[in-house]
């Protein structure tokens, strides 16, 4: 799908795309800049939600590359754990097809005010990962896990990051800096399969799709550079800044 919009649309979609990126690579919910953007410039919600993975995908693979570029990725374990959350993404963009945003947006912020306390609870599980390789695949019930959070991957993008960290973090044992190289290589994994479901059903706007991802890769690329610089300490403080700045978003401008 493809539309006509007037100049300034196209600036303004590279910084949000910019900002969004940043916050993707370092935690999540960066796709509660973009969207609402998106749709406020005319698209609707469906597409703007499709159109929004194009960002996504490429956000990702610069992610990814700068992530191994530092030695701290996890490729392997990245790879095992995208398995189920894979799974789960096609069954969740299926169901996005037919989205109906308003009851998923209160749900989405009340499970982001648990997330906050969990967060700001028992602080060193996450700054001191006991993982820095993933040897054997994870039990069942992890998978579950993670096939439940590709789900709402699939689903709506906003906040899937923050669930992803918390998986990696709380149930799969890694710090915050590896588990968030972990996270955006199982975003774009299964960020392909969403996007194929998207395209599809003809909801992607490419030339808004492929500005918006110029500022989401000068994003990651930022965001990573940071990540390795500041550690585990600064990733948790941005974090905990845009889970509740994200709650807010989601419980009071509904």
């Amino acid at each position: 799908m493809e539309s006509n919009f007037d100049w300034f649309v196209y600036p303004a979609v590279v910084i949000s795309g910019f900002i969004a990126g940043f916050i993707n690579t370092l935690a999540g919910s960066g796709s509660l800049v973009t969207l609402p953007l998106l749709i406020f410039f005319g698209l609707p919600a469906n597409i703007a939600n499709g159109t929004n993975r194009v960002a996504i995908f490429l956000q990702n693979i610069v992610g990814t590359t700068n992530f191994r570029r530092e030695k701290v990725l996890d490729l392997r374990g990245a790879v095992m754990l995208a398995v189920p959350a894979v799974l789960g993404s096609i069954l969740g963009a299926q169901l996005a097809v037919n989205l109906n945003e308003s009851d998923m947006r209160r749900v989405i912020g009340v499970i982001m005010v648990v997330m906050l306390f969990v967060i700001l609870v028992q602080p060193e599980k996450w700054l001191k990962g006991e993982l820095t390789e993933l040897e054997s695949w994870p039990d069942w019930k992890r998978l579950v896990i993670f096939f439940i959070i590709g789900v709402y991957g699939g689903f709506i993008q906003a906040g899937v990051g923050i669930f992803l960290l918390s998986g990696l973090v709380l149930v799969i044992g890694y710090d915050l800096v590896r588990a968030n190289a972990v996270k955006v290589v199982i975003v774009l994994l299964f960020t392909v399969f969403a996007l194929i479901v998207f395209m599809l059903n003809d909801q992607v706007n490419w030339r808004i799709g492929f500005v918006l991802a110029l500022g989401n890769m000068l994003g990651a690329f930022v965001a990573t550079k940071f990540a390795v610089k500041r550690g585990a300490v600064w990733v948790r403080r941005i974090l905990i800044a845009v889970v509740a700045i994200s709650a807010v978003n989601l419980l009071v401008f509904n």
